[in-house]
């Protein structure tokens, strides 16, 4: 009976249940079984312990402040990682009822690309090789004011499991063969996306800057996927207002594909007028359904635009004749202008 109580309590300790049955208690596995099962400790400060107990806590070291502190469950062996440098880590983390939010027995990531949360990377860099720890973040260092739909609330901080499993030298993106290359640069477009949707923006263009670095463009399979990077970091840049970092962007996309119509709109939000008019008149050729025809200029007679903002094209034109003011919507409702892919 009692071998069956406690195949069932590591069963559950596996599929991430922390019965409050087993609190205060160390579950030290051996052989083959402790190094496959995680989370490995079950403790008071894991299952019941308040956050605001653990933020205080004189047995808990800060890492970088207060708001960011571990707790050495098993020490490891080994030199900490260094930035640059890719990890394997185990992680469970959970909200403070205890709720499992994110768990991944092989996380891969490289410290400092922003693949992972800031608690990850700064609490990873602590750590050596073998060791297994808690790791307590205030939500600065993780999902901050937004939250991250639909298990973790806004302001919400987390509590970590974690053990270093391997460390090793980045490998060179370039010696990988294409389908590697071109799932790690999804990989950051799609982190990218997830900055972008947090308007989180100048994290969301360093992420797909990396991604284009991992690629090339002689393979066809490769020109695809640069093309939505491409698009993805014009829009990005436009929302910094990098307008020649955005028109250079768009340029590059165009020389993989002359007609893609994101990249005309999006060029053609920066240049001069003229210049902005034919790209406009390109793309409503190339795609003629879109949204952006009702948007477009209707000339009557000649018609005279008298207002711009130095070489830049608005989103709101008025053009004047002898007879007529007509009201112009460039691009401001666009939908290629605004998404991300």
């Amino acid at each position: 009976m009692a071998g069956t109580e406690e195949a069932e309590k590591n069963k559950q300790l596996q599929d991430g249940a922390l019965p409050g049955a087993v609190t205060g208690r160390v579950c030290v596995r051996e052989g083959q079984q402790h190094r496959d099962s995680f989370p490995q400790y079950v403790l008071d400060e894991w299952t019941t312990s308040s956050f605001e107990e653990l933020f205080g806590s004189e047995e808990w070291q800060d890492i970088t402040d207060r708001l960011l502190r571990k707790k050495i469950l098993e020490p490891g062996c080994a030199p900490r990682p260094c930035w640059g440098e890719q990890v394997t880590v185990r992680m469970q983390a959970v909200v403070e009822d205890r709720t499992v939010v994110e768990k991944d027995s092989k996380l891969v990531f490289v410290i400092g690309e922003g693949d992972v949360s800031q608690a990850l990377e700064e609490g990873v860099l602590s750590m050596q090789k073998g060791e297994v720890s808690l790791l307590l973040a205030d939500s600065q260092y993780t999902y901050g004011h937004l939250g991250r739909e639909p298990d973790i609330p806004s302001w919400a901080p987390l509590l970590y499991q974690l053990q270093l499993w391997d460390v090793q030298r980045k490998a060179d993106p370039q010696s990988l063969p294409i389908a590697e290359r071109i799932r790690i640069g999804n990989h950051k477009r799609e982190r990218g996306n997830f900055y972008f949707q947090r308007e989180e923006y100048n994290r969301a263009a360093q992420a797909y800057c990396m991604g284009l670095e991992i690629t090339s463009a002689e393979a066809d399979e490769i020109k695809d996927y640069r093309l939505k990077c491409l698009n993805n970091l014009a829009m990005v840049q436009l929302k910094l207002e990098q307008q020649e970092q955005a028109l250079k962007t768009c340029r590059e996309a165009l020389q993989l594909d002359p007609q893609n119509v994101k990249a005309l709109f999006r060029c053609g939000k920066v240049l001069k007028l003229s210049q902005g008019m034919e790209l406009l008149k390109k793309a409503l050729k190339l795609e003629p359904t879109t949204k952006v025809r009702k948007y477009s200029i209707f000339y009557k007679g000649h018609a005279h635009c008298s207002r711009s903002y130095g070489n830049n094209l608005l989103p709101i034109i008025y053009c004047h004749t002898a007879k007529l003011s007509v009201l112009l919507l460039l691009f401001s409702t666009y939908r290629c202008s605004c998404r991300i892919v």
